[in-house]
């Protein structure tokens, strides 16, 4: 797949939008990634040189385009590309774009209607805007960090799910979308401010508001949904796997202690904080007693909230995600196929493929006069 072919063959509900990605690492490249997926012709500028990484999953569906910003030739060629898009991806320290002369007040005045996404961790202002930092500063300092773990140990990192993907990838794909739907009102773009600390501090809302219901303690593993409760929570079983008990509703959790034969009068205090810990190790005890295996074929596809926690690996085998496609194969790589799902504009997985600039000029030019010729 060469020249421009990869922009004709996209499918999706954003088909048509054109962005343009400056390259970097984590939440930019997955957030450009999902609009690509979703049909935007993506093109993405990698440094002068640089080796290609078009094996890396985030990579996939779209094109890149080697240029040396640090050059004359290659702002120009920046900017060629600014003019003709849509929007703006860029995952530098604050100040980096304005150095380079490609900071919104220079990509406006070549095109006022584009969308301008920047992603940071600290955010654009702040005392900590030029600091360093990585995800698991970004949700430590938004108290997100701090809510999950065992009581008696460290907090442990959800991987980098909470900042990078959910409070930084996420949030900047919704704020752009939406700046793009005021912008086709409005004829100008702006400048989308996405930080991660704001995005993870976003994502506990729900813990903000039962914390103001005094429905939940400051102390890590001691409420419902951290692990301190015995109907949410994981537990190992005889072969050393484990299983995933999410029995929060009354009648899931009746469904749960019918199948697991429980009739242990304490266990029908449901809510009482006070037995949790001791209903834990009665659990952890019965667990105990089966292979992983023995505990799907009971309790899988009942109302008892059950399922098995699989290893990464493992997740693309099991009968569910299999029937669904949730994963795909991509020039022989296994990786999660797009999400969400649409019924009638469906997003496709694509390969990555490099490309000269007046390539990707020369396409931009032909599709927007397709689109003239379709008006």
């Amino acid at each position: 797949m060469t020249g421009h072919g990869t922009a004709a063959r996209a499918s999706g509900p954003l088909r048509g939008l054109r962005v343009v990605e400056f390259a970097g690492i984590g939440p930019g490249p997955f957030a450009a990634m999902l609009l690509a997926d979703m049909g935007a012709d993506v093109i993405r500028i990698v440094r002068q040189g640089a080796a290609a990484d078009d094996a890396d999953i985030v990579h996939r569906s779209r094109r890149t385009v080697p240029l040396d910003l640090k050059s004359t030739e290659g702002r120009e060629g920046a900017l060629a590309l600014l003019a003709a898009a849509d929007a703006l991806i860029e995952g530098f320290r604050p100040g980096v774009m304005e150095r380079l002369g490609l900071g919104p007040a220079e990509v406006a005045a070549h095109n006022r209607r584009l969308v301008y996404g920047r992603m940071t961790g600290w955010g654009q202002t702040g005392p900590l805007a030029q600091v360093a930092g990585h995800d698991i500063n970004y949700i430590a300092l938004a108290g997100a960090l701090g809510s999950i773990g065992p009581a008696d140990r460290p907090p442990v990192p959800p991987l980098n799910l909470v900042g990078d993907y959910g409070g930084g990838a996420l949030y900047l794909v919704v704020g752009m979308l939406a700046a793009l739907r005021e912008a086709e009102r409005s004829g100008h773009g702006q400048v989308v401010d996405c930080a991660m600390c704001d995005g993870a501090a976003s994502m506990l809302s729900l813990f903000w508001t039962l914390h103001a219901r005094g429905n939940w303690s400051g102390g890590r593993g001691a409420n419902f949904l951290d692990g301190g409760a015995h109907y949410y929570g994981t537990y190992e079983c005889a072969d050393g796997r484990f299983v995933a008990i999410g029995a929060i509703e009354p009648q899931f959790y009746a469904t749960l202690l019918r199948l697991l034969g429980i009739a242990d009068p304490d266990f029908a205090a449901q809510e009482d904080r006070a037995r949790w810990p001791g209903l834990q190790d009665k659990l952890r005890h019965l667990f105990r007693q089966r292979t992983r295996a023995e505990w799907c074929a009971l309790l899988e596809g009942t109302e008892a909230c059950f399922a098995p926690v699989l290893g990464l690996t493992e997740a693309p085998e099991h009968p569910h995600l299999a029937a669904r496609g949730t994963f795909v194969d991509l020039d022989g790589a296994r990786q999660p196929a797009p999400a969400p799902r649409f019924s009638r504009t469906p997003s496709v997985a694509r390969r990555t493929t490099r490309i000269a600039l007046a390539d990707a000029l020369a396409g931009w030019r032909d599709a927007a006069a397709d689109a003239e010729d379709a008006a």
